[in-house]
């Protein structure tokens, strides 16, 4: 078992212990969802912890978006709550690029780029090809391609 799942698996019985009903059951979803990814496909196989961090990484994302779902649909309290497991589930990935982090790796990736001849618009893809894997988990794709678009423009 990879060190992060079995990291997953001592937190959730210490949580289980507490009687900590939000972690435990946030940890058990995040936990079904690695075991999902690993018996899909055409053969079982054991995830690395790369591959674990994505899971967690993608089960972060789905509470932030039902928070805001929920927010806009004046669910304060389930919104509350999928925020408070997302929070559960930050603590597992690792710390988060700050926009100036993410601009300086950008317009480092954008010389490049320009370097090499791409020029303008177009470029995203080159660029995009550059900065994902320096900024991989450590920052979602949708504020990577943001923050290109923006240094490309202008």
């Amino acid at each position: 078992m990879t060190t992060l799942k079995s990291r997953l698996q001592e937190d959730l019985t210490t949580a289980i212990r507490a009687r900590d009903e939000l972690t435990s059951s946030t940890l058990r979803l995040t936990l079904t969802a690695i075991t999902k990814e690993e018996v899909g496909g055409k053969t079982a196989r054991e995830l690395s912890d790369d591959e674990v961090q994505k899971v967690i990484a993608k089960e972060a994302k789905k509470r932030r978006e039902a928070a805001e779902a929920f927010a806009q649909g004046g669910r304060t309290e389930s919104a509350e709550r999928e925020k408070a497991e997302g929070a559960i589930l930050d603590a597992y990935l690792p710390q988060q690029l700050s926009d100036g982090e993410l601009n300086a790796v950008v317009g480092q990736a954008v010389e490049e780029a320009k370097a090499a001849g791409a020029e303008g618009p177009r470029a995203m893809g080159a660029v995009m090809k550059i900065v994902n894997p320096k900024v991989a988990g450590r920052a979602e794709g949708g504020r990577v391609a943001a923050t290109v678009k923006r240094l490309l423009a202008g």
